[in-house]
This record gives structure tokens, sequence and C-alpha cells, in this order.
């Protein structure tokens, strides 16, 4: 039997219109839109379902938008049948996603983790004026080496690896001027390219300190529960079991790298056969194809994909 873990997407997932077919399909989905708008106090799911792609783009709105789509999903497969500790080995997620899948495994209520991800979105944004801070994706090149160049532009500001997606492509962040420097650098190495991204701040650099700091505090305040599934955790790439620990590591993230690759793999080596990505978007499982070609990768963001996993999954 194949064993079986489900991923999470991440930010830049998001596209006008996600979720809205299982809205109009399953009340079970409907439900999680409603009580997400309620604990947001906003109609987060109208801006979700029809725009603008700006405003949906939106740090703050982007991270608890996404995780209302991946947890909608997630409840309908409950209400048909679905017993995530029976069936799934392991959850994990892609930066916010972490959320998203400790919100399916039970650590955080819905309404807790809408909360807790438009703090993160809104202290993100606010950790570092607008132009300050940058993100370079350097394609081509081994994690050693692109550590080499962020240490070789140091000297211009903070630069860092933020993710390590696989597949030869990392992101790195920091200051501007850091980062334009490692770009260059990473040109000069062979790399194949190296783009900066339209992003509005250094996610993942130790610029977001002042919003790892407003984690702790909104962690501190929250209930948490130990998952019922094991969690592996972006920071560690190894499953994590223990609340508390789960809520240490959380505020790790903001300033720390997402170590997908590692994660994928430590998959690979552990019995895991298949990759669920629940959720808008493929992003995590054309990763996956990348990371590991003995992994099965499959999206599940529609109706259908739903009524297809649950078939393949429950017999």
């Amino acid at each position: 039997m194949s064993t079986i873990a489900f991923t999470f997407p991440g930010q830049g997932s998001q596209a006008v219109g996600m979720g809205k077919d299982l809205a109009e399909a399953f009340p079970e989905a409907r439900a999680v839109f409603d009580e997400v708008d309620e604990a947001l106090g906003q109609k987060l799911s109208d801006i979700m379902w029809n725009g603008p792609e700006e405003t949906l783009t939106l740090t703050a709105n982007a991270q608890p938008a996404l995780m209302a789509v991946s947890v909608a999903a997630i409840r309908v497969m409950e209400a048909r049948g679905l017993k995530l500790a029976d069936k799934v080995a392991f959850v994990a997620g892609h930066s916010l996603g972490e959320y998203s899948a400790l919100c399916a495994a039970g650590t955080f209520s819905l309404a807790d983790t809408a909360r807790l991800l438009r703090i993160r979105g809104d202290a993100m944004q606010s950790a570092v004026p607008v132009g300050q801070g940058a993100m370079a994706a350097i394609i081509g090149l081994e994690h050693g080496d692109v550590d080499a160049i962020c240490a070789a532009a140091r000297d211009a500001g903070v630069c860092q690896i933020a993710n390590d997606n696989g597949g030869g492509q990392l992101v790195i962040s920091g200051s501007k001027a850091a980062v334009e420097k490692a770009a260059g650098l990473a040109t000069e190495k062979g790399a194949k390219r190296a783009i900066m991204l339209p992003v509005s701040a250094p996610f993942h650099s130790d610029l977001m300190a002042p919003a790892a700091d407003a984690m702790r505090h909104a962690l501190d305040k929250v209930e948490k529960h130990n998952p019922v599934v094991p969690v592996i955790a972006n920071v560690r790439a190894v499953p994590v079991y223990d609340a508390e620990e789960i809520a240490k590591l959380l505020v790790t993230q903001v300033t720390g790298q997402v170590r997908w690759r590692e994660t994928v793999e430590w998959f690979g080596a552990n019995g895991v056969t298949t990759l669920y990505e629940i959720g808008s978007g493929k992003v995590l499982t054309g990763l996956a194809r990348r990371i590991d070609k003995n992994i099965s990768g499959i999206a599940v963001n529609t109706p259908a994909d739903i009524e297809a996993a649950l078939t393949a999954i429950l017999g």
C-alpha cells in the first residue's frame, strides 16, 4: 500500500476564483469560507472569487485565502469519510502552507489559523519599508554555491537563502542592494537564470525579525493541540509532534529557510510514495516531480480532483 502525505501550497499559488467551485458544490466548503470571513471581519471570500487580483495578492489577504481553500478541500474529504490520522502518514506546507497543514492536523482551529495568518501577513508586510528589501530566484546552481554567493554579497546588506525549492531552484532574500549583487554573482558563477522577483517584502530573511516577534506574541496566546498527523517543519525538514515546539518553529520560520527540497527528500526516504497537494494550484506537485521521480504528485483543488483522490485513498 502506498504511503501518503498531504502538502499545502504557499504564496504565489493564489488565483482569482480559487475555491469558488468547492463552495458551490459542497456545503462543508462554503462553511469554511464563511467561518474565515467571520474570523477576519471581512468578506475575504468575495475578494477570492471576484478579485481584483492585486487585492487578493496582498500578503495579508493571500495568506489566509490560500489556507481557506486548502482547509475547505480537507473538510469536504473528511465529510466523505477521510480520517486524516488513519490514511495520511505526514503533512507539510510551504511557508504559510505550514499553517494550513497544522489546521488540517488539528493543532489550530480554523478561526485562529485565519487570524494568525492575517497577523503574519500584516507583520511581514510592515517589517521592512517598501523598496528596501528584495528576493531573487537563482536557477541552476547548487545549494552550497548559492550559500557562498550570499556570503560574498553580505558587504552590501542582509542576504540569505529563503527557499530551497529543489530542482535547482533556490530563492534568496534580504536587502535590495545585497540581493542584486548576489544575483549578479550567481550569473557570473554560471546560473542559468537569476531573476528578481516581484514581491512586496524580503520574506524568510533576518529583515523579518519584527514579524517573528509579532508571531511569537500571537502564537503564545492561541490554543494549541498536538497534531493528529506528524508535521514536517519547514525549518527542520523532519517530523514534529509537539504543539509547543511547533509554535517555536513557526516563529523561526519567519526569518528562516523553507527547506522544501529536503522535506520531499525526507518523504522519499521514509516510504512516502504519493504526495497530494491540497488547495490552489499545483506548484508543489511540479516541485515534487523534479526532486524525487519515485514520488507521485497529485494536485487536489476541484470537486473532480476531490472525488478522484477519495476513490484512490479510500478505495
